[in-house]
């Protein structure tokens, strides 16, 4: 089964991570919230799958661009 690489699309901090490894999820629902200039912005899965790996922690910064999960597609 194919992988995905789901990436930040902003710079801040990890708020609330929101899903697990071995989480089944759907299209658009939220990952993980990131916060930024005092905005909380979710980050949704780009496809339906299952969440294989969590590559950051609540409170970490992070850059656009960088890998916050692997989700495992069908």
């Amino acid at each position: 089964m194919p992988s995905l690489e789901v990436s930040s699309p902003i710079t801040g901090t990890v708020w609330k991570i929101v899903t697990q490894v071995g989480d089944r999820v759907e299209e658009d629902q939220p990952l993980v919230i990131l916060e930024s200039m005092k905005m909380e912005i979710p980050v949704p899965a780009p496809e339906d799958g299952v969440v294989e790996a969590i590559r950051i922690a609540e409170g970490d910064a992070i850059a656009e661009g960088d890998v916050i999960a692997v989700l495992r597609t069908d």
